[in-house]
């Protein structure tokens, strides 16, 4: 009887934590924003869709997947599942994460990171998929990593690719505390060398740690990042402004992070614009009920800008964000 009992108390837990508002008739995201433990996301927007893409957090040997949302308008979201796989990708065995997105033409690469190699002896990196929707399925685009070495001290992880204005993508990426930036390839199968000739620039900012992000507004550069322990309270983003998509990026100052009456370790995110100048943050957090690193959830709330065009800083809630369809 006793055993019995526990189960439904856990049972009770986990859908509790997982339980989401009546969506319909509050007309609010609600936070998180979809069920399950998932981290990392990355947010854009297709054609007349928003979507995101998250890592699958469990323990490394469990992540050999990755799913996909999408939603038309923030708060109703349809969950694309195993979009791509290890099975998929011979070369990874585990470790699958921190996913970027971008359309070229009529084909979506999907960018990743697998294995979580700690040298240059060890197999993986960062990969690339393709798939001619952005619901997948994705396929090995290489048939080996982009990128499977150490460059300039950068793990290579949590990867974020940029169009620039003038046509050119780039690639930032890096953990260990060490932020690289390359140019792709128009095909994406390599970089191409700076005028130096070198492939790979450093440019790590103050504090940084991992999750690099770019977005643009008002013709300036913001360059954001992941500071402190990702399985910590102190998990949090930071950010700079810049003219150039190589920066300088000077640290102005932290953005996101824990607040300890609705969630702890808020951090490695991403930027979505909406209608107009409204614009959303999408990032991971742990509920107050969970100690295990591994429990992360994805939340949206809004970024509002001060008048000189610095972020002010964000509040994080349980309600979410209102409904904003796409293009409307």
């Amino acid at each position: 009887m006793k055993k019995i009992l526990a189960f439904c108390l856990c049972l009770s837990c986990y859908t509790l934590a997982h339980a989401q508002p009546d969506k319909q008739s509050t007309a609010l995201s609600g936070n998180p924003v979809f069920p399950g433990w998932y981290a990392d996301p990355e947010g854009t927007v297709f054609g007349d869709q928003y979507w995101i893409y998250p890592t699958f957090s469990a323990p490394y040997d469990q992540q050999v997947f990755l799913d996909a949302f999408s939603s038309p308008d923030l708060v109703q979201w349809t969950k694309h599942e195993h979009i791509l796989d290890t099975s998929r990708v011979k070369w990874a065995k585990r470790a699958m994460w921190a996913p970027s997105i971008i359309q070229k033409g009529d084909q979506y690469f999907l960018f990743f990171g697998a294995n979580d190699i700690q040298s240059d002896q060890e197999k993986g990196g960062i990969g690339v998929a393709v798939a001619d929707k952005p619901g997948g399925p994705f396929k090995d685009y290489l048939g080996k990593p982009l990128i499977d070495k150490f460059h300039n001290g950068a793990q290579p992880i949590d990867q974020f690719v940029f169009h620039d204005k003038d046509g050119q993508y780039y690639m930032y990426y890096g953990g260990w505390q060490h932020c690289n930036v390359g140019k792709l390839k128009d095909d994406f199968t390599g970089f191409e060398p700076f005028e130096d000739g070198t492939v790979f620039k450093e440019v790590t900012p103050e504090g940084y740690v991992e999750g690099p992000f770019m977005f643009v507004r008002n013709d300036k550069y913001y360059f954001m990042w992941s500071e402190g322990g990702w399985t910590g309270p102190d998990y949090s983003v930071a950010y700079a402004i810049a003219d150039s998509p190589m920066g300088p990026f000077k640290r102005i100052g932290k953005i996101l992070q824990q607040d300890p009456k609705i969630a702890t370790g808020a951090g490695h995110h991403s930027v979505i614009q909406g209608k107009d100048d409204q614009w959303y943050i999408v990032y991971h957090r742990h509920p107050l009920t969970e100690t295990d690193g591994n429990a992360r959830v994805t939340c949206i709330d809004r970024i509002y800008f001060d008048k000189q065009g610095h972020i002010k800083p964000v509040v994080i809630t349980n309600e979410g964000v209102k409904s904003d369809p796409v293009g409307q």
